[in-house]
């Protein structure tokens, strides 16, 4: 396994890791002098396994809550569910997607995208189309300018 073989590797490891992101690697694997197209392919493809992971898992923790309330007899959602709508109805899964990456992170935008009853798979496809989309700026503005702090050549 040659360096940069070795550095996609990591590319894709840490774009799995919540609020790390596909686009705060994006910028290091190219200042790192690594292939801009290849660091944003290798960054999102971590990404988004996890945003599948977290949309997914919250869907079963979503159901299961709701089955734990009904049995205590508990009136409506709970709090926290409350609070995740809000912020979904103020911008919709479309918005989320789009500023999570941002602000609190794409695996948390699908999960609250899902807990406000949106379908998981949905869901995960949004914010990975948004994640793509914020990877290629990222790649195209790193890319195209020539940051790299490593010379390879």
């Amino acid at each position: 396994m040659d360096i940069e073989q070795l550095g996609l590797f990591g590319v894709f490891i840490a774009g799995a890791i919540p609020w790390f992101e596909a686009i705060g690697v994006v910028p290091l694997g190219i200042l790192a002098g690594l292939n801009p197209v290849l660091t944003v392919l290798f960054a999102v493809a971590g990404n988004t396994i996890t945003i599948f992971l977290f949309a997914y898992g919250a869907e079963a923790i979503r159901l299961w809550m709701q089955r734990r309330r009904q049995a205590k007899n508990k009136p409506g959602e709970s709090p926290r569910l409350v609070k995740a709508k809000k912020s979904f109805d103020r911008w919709g899964v479309y918005g989320l997607a789009l500023l999570g990456p941002l602000t609190i992170g794409t695996q948390f935008a699908a999960m609250v995208s899902v807990a406000a009853g949106v379908k998981p798979l949905k869901a995960s496809l949004i914010v990975v189309a948004a994640t793509v989309i914020w990877a290629s700026a990222f790649g195209t503005l790193f890319g195209v300018l020539g940051f790299e702090f490593f010379d390879r050549g």
